[in-house]
């Protein structure tokens, strides 16, 4: 049995978020380029990717690295394909990467999965914002997922609301009476209402291909994209504009 599976969510349920994911950066659609950027951690037994067997979902195959397997589930909803692929692959835990985070950092990837084998007692393991919600909701798209392949086996099995069979994990981290959950403080100089790095509207892919023009394909880990940001004052007013306005992934 693996011991923590990577699996990039591919799972596209709207016309929206699959024409987001056959966009181009640095030669690579977006979604090839969260894939390479997950394959680069140290700390995963393997990497995969997952899509529904929706018929909107066909062109994913074409955008896979041929190296990185691509399991096509039968149920319609992420949370039943998410599922489904952690029950094929006998993994005991896996980390859930989204394609709409261009700058997913490898680093914090192997950091979340470090500090969940290091509390064996955990369900769920993620990052925080400093007002204490899981950082996975907020906008700023450099964020993962660390769970144990039973509890969402479970919450596959016991929900049947839309909110949760869209977003995995939602019923487990919205469930810490049944579930043991764990949240690690993101770092401070990300942490920030004037940053947004989710690529949702089209001023964030315009936002996106800046950053990536600024500072290369082989720069873009999240200290080098902060002191970017740092000095980038117009920019970040643009994203805390975006940001209170409630725009989000």
């Amino acid at each position: 049995m693996l011991k923590t599976l990577g699996i990039v969510d591919a799972c596209y349920h709207t016309l929206r978020s699959r024409a987001k994911a056959a966009r181009r950066m640095g030669g690579k659609s977006l979604l090839e380029w969260v894939v390479r950027r997950v394959t680069d951690c140290q700390r995963l037994d393997g990497v995969i990717a997952v899509t529904s067997s929706e018929s909107g979902n066909r062109f994913v195959s074409e955008l896979i690295p041929m190296d990185v397997p691509l399991f096509v589930a039968e149920a319609s909803d992420p949370l039943g394909s998410i599922a489904a692929a952690l029950a094929e692959y006998a993994t005991a835990a896996a980390v859930r990467i989204g394609t709409d985070y261009p700058f997913v950092d490898p680093v914090r990837i192997d950091r979340l999965v470090a500090d969940a084998q290091s509390h064996p007692q955990c369900d769920y393991v993620g990052y925080c914002c400093r007002n204490g919600l899981p950082a996975i909701l907020s906008p700023l798209g450099m964020y993962c997922e660390w769970f144990r392949a039973q509890a969402v086996r479970t919450a596959a099995k016991r929900t049947t609301l839309a909110a949760d069979r869209v977003h995995v994990t939602r019923y487990l981290y919205s469930h810490p009476e049944k579930f043991n959950i764990r949240l690690i403080p993101a770092p401070a100089q990300i942490d920030r209402d004037d940053f947004r790095l989710t690529v949702d509207l089209e001023e964030d892919w315009e936002n996106t291909l800046a950053i990536f023009d600024a500072l290369g394909p082989e720069q873009l880990d999240w200290q080098r994209i902060a002191d970017l940001l740092d000095h980038q004052p117009a920019l970040r007013e643009r994203m805390a504009a975006l940001n209170r306005a409630g725009a989000k992934p």
